[in-house]
């Protein structure tokens, strides 16, 4: 979610190895107050670009006695990898693990104008110790590098799995465990001011984007963790429980809501708009067809042309990584068939004419389990009118030919 540049490599390093050492310098201190190292789940604010409207996590290590202080972070990618936008959309995006000094990654988001919020941990100093063990192997080369997916394995969850996985005690979210929801509306409260990339991501994302979702799965947006572990709590095995975040405030102020974006692009030009002009073009040519029907002829090239295109572009994701893009219904009016209907013989073909509109039927029956991009249906609702006239026109042109 949050791309960094690889700068001060070599003291991030020295800064890395020096983690164990501070923690194991202290394992002898008698309880937490008497402990200098701080360990904090960072929240940060959507930004402007489409990989950052959705926030960003990381973990900061501050050892206070020794004055270190680091931002561990799972979002380091680079624009500049070979084929990446390609390689993202097909779910092979490789992200890495990097190490950064903590002034230098406030500087970026003052910079950006983004929020950002600290959560300290209540836990152990013996914790500390396993979790810095952990980072510390885990930022050796060949453990660095992950393969990102949006919803299960991305910045979000590896700190947050990173924490919990190396704690003694037990982490118990207390409000999120009946929560009515799917990883499309969640998306949604984050991108709904921003049309076209929600647009977009309604377009590849498919059924199981609509699957209710449990309170773990949840945590893949960094503000739902960040929610969820304001009011959690740490339970060891002795049936103690506590807390589990100790101190909690802005390091950077947020003066919006928590799902209000910096930027919104609703505007007169939008997928509502351009689908509605769509529309009316075809209803228009389609009432003027009989006395003009070149015009008419044009549009519905045009149209399945376009649609049949995207559906090369929906077939495609079948073979995407990202598990919830592989089945997606839309492909039922984004459909590669569409292109059969600029051959002549095969748009005069019944059986074929027949499939194509069996197609929209299922399209629009599929809307009652899967969300589709905003516009769609009324797109297929009108091409099933139009296109289930063009057949009957041809069924009564052949009949009297005979």
């Amino acid at each position: 979610m949050k791309r960094f540049k690889y700068t001060f490599i070599s003291s991030l390093v020295v800064f890395l190895l020096s983690l164990t050492c501070n923690v194991k310098a202290q394992q002898h201190s008698q309880n937490n107050k008497s402990d200098s190292i701080q360990i904090s789940l960072l929240t940060c604010g959507p930004g402007e670009e489409i990989y950052s409207l959705y926030g960003h996590t990381a973990i900061r290590f501050h050892d206070l006695k020794n004055n270190n202080d680091l931002v561990i972070n799972y979002g380091m990618f680079s624009f500049s990898q070979r084929f990446f936008i390609l390689r993202f959309v097909f779910g092979l995006t490789d992200y890495e693990m990097g190490i950064m000094p903590f002034n230098a990654f406030m500087e970026e988001y003052e910079s950006d104008r983004r929020w950002v919020k600290e959560q300290v941990l209540n836990i152990t100093l013996q914790d500390k110790m396993k979790i810095a063990m952990a980072i510390e192997n885990n930022y050796l080369p060949e453990n660095r590098t992950y393969r990102y997916n949006y919803f299960y394995d991305n910045c979000t969850t590896r700190a947050r799995d990173i924490l919990i996985n190396n704690i003694s005690g037990t982490v118990e979210a207390q409000d999120n465990q009946h929560v009515n929801s799917s990883y499309r509306k969640e998306i949604h409260k984050w991108n709904w001011n921003h049309c076209w990339a929600r647009w977009g991501n309604d377009l590849l994302l498919g059924v199981k984007a609509d699957r209710s979702i449990n309170g773990n799965e949840l945590q893949f947006l960094p503000d739902n963790l960040s929610k969820d572990w304001k009011t959690a709590k740490i339970k060891y095995a002795d049936g103690k429980t506590y807390p589990f975040i100790s101190q909690e405030h802005y390091l950077i102020g947020n003066n919006t809501s928590s799902t209000e974006n910096n930027a919104n692009d609703l505007n007169i030009f939008n997928p509502y708009t351009l689908i509605g002009a769509i529309i009316v073009i075809i209803l228009l040519s389609s009432w003027k067809k009989t006395t003009h029907p070149l015009p008419y002829k044009i549009i519905m090239w045009c149209v399945w042309l376009t649609t049949g295109l995207c559906g090369i572009i929906i077939t495609t994701m079948i073979f995407s990584q990202h598990p919830t893009v592989s089945l997606n219904l839309q492909i039922l009016l984004l459909n590669p068939l569409n292109l059969g209907m600029l051959i002549p013989a095969l748009a005069r073909n019944k059986k074929y004419n027949f499939t194509i509109l069996a197609c929209l039927i299922l399209f629009l029956l599929g809307a009652f389990i899967q969300s589709y991009a905003d516009g769609l249906e009324y797109l297929a609702f009108i091409l099933l009118i139009v296109s289930q006239r063009d057949l009957l026109s041809q069924l009564l042109k052949s009949k009297k030919q005979q």
